[in-house]
């Protein structure tokens, strides 16, 4: 199971409050750093011209997020 350190819990849990329909840019690079430290693949910017990619990623750190805090 995939849990976020502290530190990007409290981050993903105020980037789940917000009740915006689109990304800040700050969002949009937050989103990809995550996905990539999370899912452990190489850093990108999927192409913002089709949401798809990132909605899906938005939901995978949204799952991690549900997993809780991981305790070391």
């Amino acid at each position: 199971m995939i849990q976020f350190d502290e530190e990007d819990y409290k981050k993903w849990g105020i980037f789940r409050k917000s009740k915006r329909v689109t990304l800040t840019s700050r969002e949009f690079e937050m989103v990809c750093q995550l996905h990539a430290l999370y899912k452990k693949h190489n850093y990108f910017k999927p192409c913002t011209c089709s949401p798809k990619k990132i909605k899906s990623w938005i939901t995978d750190l949204n799952t991690i997020w549900k997993n809780g805090v991981a305790r070391d």
